[in-house]
């Protein structure tokens, strides 16, 4: 049994760095329902598996979403946002309940899939491999289970590679093999998830036919997740597993509230705060969780044959026995017994001069990236540059909250100090100085602006924006209700191609 192994940080290749990417290995389908114990629960033929990534599929379909909604914020904006005649039917609103209905049952599922997944693939620190053992079953997506037996797809030899004791090189994975995350679930759940990207634009068109505006984040945020998902699937990349799992688990509790909100019934404010920070969390964890794969290598015990000489251990066997005879015969017969009977060498002695030669099997250690191929790599990274801008976003919009916030409360601070400074007397007026201070530490500010970020970017990528570059916020008083609308400036561009600023809101 093998011991723990260790794990450590280090560079990519810079091969791994070029575009386009490798475009080997193909995609491999999920196993056929009934070849494993949790295979696919119906069939999908192989060829629409792969019709499906065809690039110009996503490519195609965020194209004319971008360039629809584009043109419907135009519309809208011509109308005065005066919501369309359809959004005022019984039709719609039921549709919009049975869309809501749908994705989070949908989402429920693909999350209950993907768990079960994780749960039969991860191997725990604990175990007799260690941290190593881990990292390679989040790593390694395909091949036979264990440290060292996975398959990886080696970019040199254009050719499937694996460590395994009897492995055959250039053997594609077997789709019924059981123990890694692909076919345990990944490819199967994972290749919906990135179909349900392109259905889920339709809550931009219930937000239009509302009248409102779409933000161009929200577009951005939609259109990315079609390629981002396209990329992890089509060249099995091992951080997708985190966006199907975690993004699933939120997309089912998010539109169950849509679905709950539809019909008016009030959500308690914890709620709503509970779902506002996974959303942004994803996000904001994510990229950096699927950054860590490029940077992390692990070692693998790996099988060596050693050929060995067994001459030495034969030859003192055979010798041993004879000697000893000679050695008494001397004692008791005296010299002349060696003339008349000299001794012939015995078949085993003669066995043991030749010798023999046998292999046997040793383990080394080997240093293996978690990442090996370009392809994972342009998909990785597609992922953290997609991502990066709704992290800009949120650090924006947290350091206008915090000097907003900051700012108005060191003047709230100051003029009730005069006010008790005059009423008071000046030891009175400092002591209810150093209170203030200490109620509005810069940690609560940094909570509070915080929440506002959250608030501002979520409503950015899921809801409609005011039209004017910036997104709706709501302030909190001091007892937790809601406020009246504020706004936080989003960076948009005038028909001059200049940034321009956002208006200021008034609490």
């Amino acid at each position: 049994m093998a011991s723990a192994q260790p794990v450590m940080a280090t560079l990519p290749s810079s091969s791994f760095f070029k575009f386009p990417p490798n475009s080997s290995p193909a995609f491999i389908p999920p196993p056929p329902p009934g070849s494993m114990a949790f295979a696919p629960p119906f069939e999908i033929p192989d060829h629409v598996y792969t019709a499906l990534l065809d690039p110009r599929v996503p490519l195609t379909i965020a194209t004319v979403y971008a360039v629809t909604v584009k043109a419907l914020n135009r519309y809208n904006k011509s109308t005065n946002k005066r919501p369309w005649g359809i959004s005022k039917t019984k039709p719609f609103f039921w549709f919009v309940v049975l869309h809501n209905v749908f994705l989070a049952v949908y989402s429920a599922w693909t999350f209950w899939g993907m768990l079960g997944a994780l749960r039969r693939t991860i191997v725990s620190p604990m175990g007799p491999t260690g941290l190593a053992g881990t990292v390679d079953s989040f790593c390694k997506l395909s091949g036979a289970p264990g440290l060292g037996n996975s398959a990886y797809f080696d970019e040199e030899t254009n050719q499937w590679q694996s460590f395994a004791a009897g492995a055959v090189p250039g053997m594609e994975p077997s789709r019924t093999q059981p123990g890694r995350m692909w076919n345990e679930g990944l490819a199967f759940y994972g290749w919906i998830f990135y179909l349900s990207k392109f259905y889920e634009v339709l809550d931009t068109f219930i937000i239009l036919a509302k009248g409102k505006f779409s933000s161009t984040l929200q577009t951005y945020h939609h259109a990315g997740a079609m390629l981002c998902m396209w990329a992890g699937m089509r060249y099995m990349s091992s951080p997708i597993w985190m966006f199907c799992f975690v993004n699933s688990g939120i997309h089912a509790m998010m539109y169950t509230y849509y679905t709950i909100t539809a019909f008016n019934i009030k959500v308690p404010m914890l709620i709503k705060r509970s779902l506002t920070t996974l959303q942004i969390t994803q996000f904001l964890v994510g990229a950096s969780y699927a950054m860590a794969h490029s940077f992390v290598s692990y070692t693998v015990p790996v099988a060596v044959k050693v050929a060995q000489n067994t001459t030495a251990g034969a030859s003192a066997a055979a010798a041993e026995e004879p000697a000893l005879i000679d050695n008494i015969k001397n004692l008791i017969l005296g010299a002349a017994s060696k003339v008349a009977q000299p001794i012939a060498p015995s078949a085993a002695s003669q066995q043991a001069a030749a010798g023999t030669a046998a292999e046997h099997t040793t383990y080394a250690q080997k240093v293996v990236p978690c990442i090996t191929t370009s392809s994972q790599t342009f998909a990785i990274w597609l992922n953290v540059l997609y991502l990066a801008p709704l992290t800009y976003l949120f650090v924006s919009f947290f350091i206008a909250s915090y000097i907003r916030r900051s700012t108005a409360e060191s003047a709230r601070a100051s003029k009730k100090s005069r006010a008790l400074s005059a009423a008071d007397g000046k030891g009175g007026a400092d002591a209810a100085t150093a209170a203030v201070l200490r109620r509005l530490s810069n940690v609560v500010l940094a909570e509070k602006a915080g929440w506002d970020a959250a608030r501002g970017l979520e409503k950015e990528v899921y809801g409609e924006s005011n039209g004017d570059g910036s997104a709706v916020v709501f302030e909190e008083e001091e007892d937790g209700d809601e406020a009246a609308p504020a706004k936080l400036a989003v960076p948009a561009k005038g028909a001059n191609g200049k940034a321009k600023s956002g208006k200021k809101g008034k609490r």
